[in-house]
């Protein structure tokens, strides 16, 4: 293995697990991204050399030999960045992320998580069952976990991975998964893919990957046929039907428990550590997954599943006092932002619910506005804010009016990202959900201290 690893898009989420991943075997990290964030300066303090200027100079002399550095990219840099193309034009190996990752799995049993959403919930709450039972692995997660701080976990000893499957770019293609599971398949990432159906295509493309002597477990809600290989069992869960799912559901003064019920038995009276309705079907995904390694301990994952704290901007309560709460969460997807909506309304019926919700992407902004308005339209009051376009170009005519036009409520309003703390500093709310894949969470601590002074 190479000793000097250089990631171009450092700051990334799934880039940030595997540099850590690298320190800990002992290898020089360096890297570059586009701004520092609270992410990058704490892969600094752990190590990892950032430098925010696109700009092949600042590469460091220690990463400039080809023969002993390894070039890692995330599909959300362009082609024309500076720095990855001194990189091929001078001969160095470089590689996407997917492949480093579909390394590590083949090395490993890995346990992959796919979906259009609940992917980093589910690979989360699996990765803290084995910890809990003392199984461990080496899990790389798509948000940092409260319970630990970090989106990495790392044992010496572990023969299993936890792997985040991330189907854009069907980066998910390169892995070789011992199991994986798939918890949703709605359109996304259309840019990509064009159709639905190529969409679905590339599902069953990820289900053929499965190792012989694996296991495929897929919700009982998907059209998708899958395609594994002999010697690869097939089991299907959710929450209410399959061969695991949960049954006596409560709920009742902010806590939600259930039975789990799998194929050796039933584990009984488990509590929800973030109580939220689609976290029921999140912890069957994810009891089940650790069942089916064979290693498992229904003690321990009761105790697993209760002090499990998500990971964060996963329907995470930023702030609360005796008259209003403010959640965060990381909603993108009209599926994702109506199942939040749903579990605040259902959390706290006879209180008013103040949405911010920041679109992400032209590209989805475009594809699925209609399905926006229809989930924004069930707040009591809705602050939209400007599209975050990460790595995307504008498109003429799509805005997030287009998405406020089309909201069946008349208490709305669009707003900038600047504006954010100014208009609900003004507004008299009960419950505040901010909800987005883009640059709203950066927001929070500044709201945060806002409302304390306010008190």
């Amino acid at each position: 293995m190479k000793q000097h690893i250089y990631f171009v898009g450092a700051g990334g989420i799934g880039m940030a697990a595997l540099e850590r991943y690298f320190l800990s075997k002992g290898c020089n990290v360096a890297g570059y991204d586009r701004t520092p964030t609270e992410l990058t300066e704490a892969l600094v303090s752990e190590g990892v050399t950032i430098t925010f200027t696109d700009d092949p100079d600042t590469i460091p002399a220690s990463f400039r030999d080809p023969d002993d550095t390894l070039v890692v990219y995330t599909p959300a840099i362009h082609d024309d960045n500076r720095i990855l193309s001194w990189f091929r034009a001078n001969g160095f190996e470089v590689v996407k992320r997917a492949v480093v990752l579909g390394m590590i799995t083949r090395e490993s049993k890995s346990l992959c998580f796919a979906g259009t959403h609940g992917k980093t919930t589910t690979s989360s709450m699996a990765a803290h069952i084995m910890q809990t039972e003392g199984t461990g692995s080496n899990a790389f997660l798509g948000g940092v976990l409260r319970n630990y701080g970090s989106n990495f976990l790392l044992s010496a000893t572990s023969p299993y991975s936890v792997v985040e499957a991330d189907e854009f770019d069907r980066s998910f293609h390169q892995l070789t998964p011992y199991i994986a599971v798939i918890t949703s398949t709605d359109p996304d990432h259309l840019d990509i893919y064009g159709t639905e159906e190529e969409y679905l295509e590339s599902f069953a493309k990820f289900t053929s990957l499965v190792t012989p002597g694996g296991a495929l477990l897929l919700h009982t809600d998907l059209t998708l046929k899958p395609r594994v290989q002999p010697g690869v069992k097939v089991y299907t869960y959710s929450r209410d039907k399959g061969d695991f799912h949960a049954s006596y559901i409560r709920h009742g003064h902010g806590v939600i428990t259930f039975d789990f019920v799998y194929p050796d038995g039933i584990i009984r009276n488990i509590p929800l550590g973030v109580p939220v309705d689609i976290n029921i079907e999140n912890a069957v995904a994810a009891l089940a997954a650790c069942w089916l390694t064979g290693n498992f301990d229904a003690a321990s994952a009761r105790e697993a599943v209760s002090t499990f704290m998500g990971a964060e901007r996963r329907f995470q309560k930023v702030f609360e006092d005796d008259t209003r709460v403010v959640i965060d969460d990381y909603a993108h997807h009209p599926d994702e932002l109506r199942a939040s909506i749903s579990s605040i309304k259902a959390l706290y019926p006879d209180r008013r619910l103040t949405v911010a919700f920041q679109p992400h992407l032209y590209t989805r902004t475009r594809d699925f506005a209609h399905g926006f308005a229809e989930a924004l339209s069930l707040a009591d009051e809705v602050i939209l804010l400007d599209i975050y376009p990460a790595r995307e170009e504008p498109i003429p005519g799509v805005t997030s009016q287009i998405i406020l036009d089309a909201i069946d409520n008349e208490k709305k309003c669009l707003i900038s990202l600047k504006d954010l703390i100014p208009t609900i500093k003004n507004r008299n709310f009960d419950i505040l959900l901010t909800a987005g894949a883009g640059d709203i969470g950066a927001e929070m601590p500044s709201l945060v201290k806002e409302l304390n002074n306010n008190r």
